[in-house]
């Protein structure tokens, strides 16, 4: 074997088990392993999970929170700003930012990543050709998948249709779109549609993200995705609209989605921060019910979406933190909760991109995290040191901290 880690927690309640790492795969997982192995980890109990996704990110916009605020914090002045500041950027500028954000990212245990990157005839495509050549040269790190975002609008930005198909030729992974930033929305969801299906690709939006349930587009979607035979290959970011339906509405809406099988990324670091500017008193959370969507059976994911821009002006690249966030702005604390939190940020977002062999089982790809933790159940709250990331069957990130109390 190539990597043996001894005696790890994969359940809360159940014995620790020996997994043992080969060729990339994980080919044992069993009370005890007595074969000889290249490395062996001794976890003592600590938790083990498979890689965490990141599911929902702009590398291309991170860490220019800096060259001008966004003073309102509104979502309006947010893409103001970056529009503003879209033409300064270089290719260089860009690759080293979003790989600056890379660094932040990966040692924090995420083995994948979805990134929306966005052009438009303005900029062209400096910033998406960069994030394809990250992609490449992190591909040992982490599995990244490029999303053809416009982030300007397409009808409203003439030329963006032919860039989009462009951008497809070029090798992006999924057909991005943003139908509240466009007009109509349902000829930009038609759009989107034509395109993936030309090209066999996935589908993801941001969604839907509006402090109002007005001008809402996600029941057109589900039907469309229906229609289409798109099912589980859709997904929407934001959709904070949704909060401020009464039950008698949300429901139907909900059991669509369900049935449409549209994954959704709940962004709350990004949308508390945005979210309700207006609310002079009882101000609203304005991120989407995740427990309802939960409750209903749509794949529930958590993401970041930014790091230190004007749409989300803080964020250190960990996932874990962001999840912790959704706990108390969700009410996911409660016993019966909180367990359905880390699934969000692993299993879900993994679905939701359509990764395969992904999880800790005989066969699957060796893409594991080992936690500082003895209780799965607190691996959220308790934000606990990865000790090691293992991708691709080997060692990539290795932490170890030592912290000294003077009583």
């Amino acid at each position: 074997m190539d990597i043996l880690l001894k005696q790890v927690r994969l359940n809360d309640g159940e014995e620790l088990k020996d997994v043992g790492i080969e060729d990339g795969k994980i080919i044992a997982i069993e009370k005890e392993l007595s074969e000889p192995a290249k490395q062996v980890i001794e976890a003592d109990g600590r938790v083990l999970v498979p890689g965490f996704v990141e599911s929902h990110i702009h590398l291309d916009k991170a860490l220019i929170a800096n060259r001008k605020p966004n003073k309102s914090g509104t979502l309006q002045e947010a893409i103001k700003v970056t529009a503003d500041l879209k033409p300064t950027f270089s290719k260089e500028d860009i690759y080293e930012r979003a790989k600056q954000a890379l660094e932040m990212i990966i040692p924090r245990g995420v083995t994948a990543i979805r990134t929306h990157s966005e052009f438009d005839p303005a900029q062209g495509f400096t910033g998406f050709e960069t994030i394809l050549q990250l992609k490449e040269e992190y591909k040992h790190l982490v599995d990244i998948q490029v999303v053809a975002f416009p982030q300007e609008g397409i009808f409203k930005a003439p030329g963006t249709d032919k860039m989009m198909y462009e951008a497809m030729e070029m090798g992006a992974d999924v057909v991005g779109g943003i139908p509240y930033n466009d007009a109509p929305a349902n000829e930009h969801i038609d759009l989107i549609f034509e395109i993936a299906k030309k090209y066999n690709k996935p589908i993801d939006l941001h969604q839907d993200f509006s402090d109002e349930a007005d001008d809402m587009s996600i029941e057109y979607l589900c039907r469309k995705t229906i229609k289409e035979g798109y099912q589980g290959r859709v997904a929407v970011g934001h959709l904070t609209a949704l909060h401020a339906l009464p039950k008698e509405k949300l429901d139907p809406i909900i059991q669509l989605m369900a049935e449409a099988q549209i994954s959704v990324m709940a962004l709350p670091a990004t949308d508390l921060h945005l979210g309700a500017r207006n609310d002079t008193y009882n101000v609203r959370r304005a991120v989407t019910p995740i427990r309802k969507l939960r409750d209903a059976g749509v794949n529930m994911c958590i993401a970041s979406n930014n790091i230190r821009n004007a749409f989300t002006p803080y964020g250190n690249g960990d996932i874990l933190q962001t999840a912790m966030l959704a706990i108390p702005v969700a009410h996911l604390g409660g016993a019966d909760d909180l367990h359905t939190v880390l699934p969000m940020i692993t299993d879900n977002p993994a679905k939701a991109i359509g990764l395969k062999n992904y999880g800790i089982k005989v066969g699957n790809e060796a893409d594991v995290v080992l936690l500082d933790t003895l209780v799965k159940e607190n691996a959220i709250i308790d934000i606990p040191e990865r000790l090691y990331v293992i991708k691709n069957g080997k060692i990539t990130v290795e932490n170890h901290k030592e912290t000294l109390v003077y009583r």
